[in-house]
Parts: C-alpha cells; structure tokens; sequence
C-alpha cells in the first residue's frame, strides 16, 4: 500500500515563528543575535534590526551566570531549561521567564522564553481570592458561635442586676453588659460591612480626596501627594464602603510612619487605568488601579502571607481589622487588593473592575 502524500503548509516556518506569542531568539556559536520574533523583541524592548550581531549579554541577562550553561548547551548539543529565572532586562527592569536553549548545531542555539510574570500574578490572585473566601466562612462560623453564647451571658446580668440585694453591686453586672457588647461589636467588624453594597457611580477621585481630607486632619505631618489619572472613567461602587477601604489601608500607613520617626514621611494616592487586565481567572476590558504608597519601614516579612487575615497587625494597639475589612469590601466590588513592601516603599494597589456589577 502506497504511503500517503506528506501534507503541504502554505505558511513557511519563519512566518509561524514570527506569530508566536512565546519570545525565540536565534544566536550564533559565538552568542551573538543572528534573528528574534517579534515576541522577542517586544519582550527586549527593542527591534531586531537594531541588536543583530550584538552578543546576547548586551540586551538582556540572567541572574546567575547563564553565559557557561549556554556555551555547554552548544559543546555537549544536549537543550536546557530554567523555570521562573529573573531576566534583567535593558531598561533595569526584571521579569521572570522560563527559558529554553536548544542547540541546533555547534554553530546556531536557539533561546525560547516564555514571560511568567502575568500566570504568576494570576495565581497569586487566585490563591488569595481561595483564602479570603476560606476566611470568610470561618469567620462566620466563628461569629456565630460566639455571639449566641453572648447574647445568653448579656441577658443573664441584666436579670441579675434585678435581683441584687444591694444595689452597688450592680457595677458588676454592667461590667458583664458592656463587655459582653463590646466583644459583640468585635465580631461585628470582623465580619466586615453588615450592609449590602449598594452600587451608584462615582467617582473614584471624590473617594480619594475624601480619605486625604480625614487623614490630613488627622495626621498633619504627613506629605499627601495626588497623582492622579483625569481620564478615568466612574465606576459603579458604594462611596460610603470604599472610602472606608481606602481610609484603611492609607491610615495604617501613615501610623506606621509616625510610629517608626520616619523622616519625611509622605503618603502618594494615584489612578491608573488597566486594560484588558485579570483580576483572578476573570479578565476585564479595563480597570481601575488605585495605588496608596509610603516611605515607611514596610511590612516585616513574616507578615506579608497573613497580612489581610483578621486579628493580625504589626501594630502593638492595632486590632488587625482595618485591611480584612477593606479587602472584604474590594470583593463585594469584584476587586481585590494586592501589596508590595520594602523598607522604605510600601505600595497597595486596590483594583476594581470599571464595569457594572449588576
């Protein structure tokens, strides 16, 4: 039986390369750029034109030394792969790649390399959005438990201060009452906002330049610096609920700046738009990106994974409700908050999708 005709492509090799979303660069023995895709040269910021013959070093480099690993690729003719490594790119700039080097022949390698840094946010996202809703049921559970057997112990004093032969002794059953109501306050903030959103459109910076009003009054020492996006379209939230997520995440930035002596301390508020941006495993046509950054000492380490837990604070008064309650707040408006921390630049970024949420 004849063997069957081989199939004929009509798109040739170098035009699949070139529409490939995966960055390939070709480079001779030597490491010099002998082609890239136009993946590649999105990815390096830069035109093949311009860098052909250049030696790979020059546009971009690993962190680590990658140089010998490529040079053993090409002696040995055997591929290696490196996941999530840093690519130090021309501007300064960093991404994490994974990266492949395969030896065509001792005289051509060819590099694929595949930017990780949006599938990692994403998981990060998802992994935080998992948590929260984790914590959420807990908490209501927790709540639950707790206040009936308050409601019991609350309606017992009351009963009792009827009784009491002598009526000083009703100070301690007040003691009872108020504490009793102030642990039923406690569990209250923590379930977060004990109203539905009710959704209107606003407009973000009104929000903003609320929560600096507040924060100015209260903490006058502090640098507030506007940075903000007019082109911003409004967005369909609840104003009294995300002026109390801003305000949350903002005051705990400014104690932190009093409370460490930090020397001109400032607090920055900017807007951004996002297009065609992910929030977990939902993508939106465009979002609001609302930052709040300070040069304070940033957030200890051994904090950052817990740090929207509630009950937890790096603060010694802190309650550790503030930033549960602003994030719950983000989720009712399909957003959330992400944080980035260095001693000296902490920024929170609270996104919230620019479509309505009906």
């Amino acid at each position: 039986m004849p063997e069957p005709p081989l199939p004929q492509y009509s798109v040739e090799p170098k035009r699949l390369l070139e529409h490939l979303t995966t960055a390939i660069v070709l480079l001779d023995g030597d490491l010099h750029v002998r082609w890239m895709n136009p993946a590649a040269e999105s990815l390096l910021a830069t035109s093949r034109l311009r860098v052909m013959g250049q030696r790979l070093e020059s546009l971009a480099g690993v962190e680590g030394s990658v140089e010998a690993v490529l040079f053993k690729a090409r002696d040995e003719l055997h591929p290696f792969t490196q996941r999530e490594a840093t690519l130090v790119l021309p501007s300064g700039s960093t991404a994490t790649v994974d990266f492949t080097v395969t030896p065509l022949s001792a005289d051509e390698l060819l590099i694929e390399i595949e930017p990780r840094d949006r599938l990692l946010r994403i998981s990060r996202e998802e992994a935080l959005i998992a948590r929260q809703e984790t914590i959420k049921v807990l908490t209501r559970g927790l709540a639950h438990e707790v206040k009936n057997p308050l409601g019991g112990i609350r309606g017992a004093a009351q009963l009792l201060e009827r009784d009491l032969p002598d009526p000083q002794l009703a100070e301690f059953t007040r003691v009872i009452v108020e504490e009793a109501d102030r642990l039923r306050d406690l569990v209250d903030r923590m379930l977060g906002p004990n109203s539905m959103s009710r959704h209107e459109p606003l407009n973000i910076h009104k929000v903003l330049e609320r929560v600096r009003t507040l924060l100015e009054a209260e903490h006058p020492r502090i640098d507030y610096v506007r940075d903000y996006d007019p082109s911003l379209p409004d967005l369909e939230g609840d104003e009294a609920q995300l002026i109390q997520a801003v305000l949350n995440v903002a005051r705990n930035a400014v104690q932190a700046m009093e409370e460490h002596g930090v020397d001109a301390p400032h607090l920055t508020l900017r807007t951004r738009a996002r297009r065609q941006f992910t929030l977990g495993a939902e993508r939106h046509r465009l979002v609001c990106e609302l930052g709040i950054l300070d040069n304070g000492p940033g957030i200890p380490e051994t904090l950052r994974e817990t740090l929207f837990y509630p009950m937890v604070s790096g603060r010694a008064d802190g309650s550790g409700l503030g930033l549960s309650i602003a994030q719950s707040i983000l989720h009712q408006h399909q957003g959330l908050i992400e944080c980035d921390s260095v001693p000296g630049c902490t920024e929170f970024r609270l996104l919230i999708p620019l479509e309505s949420h009906h």
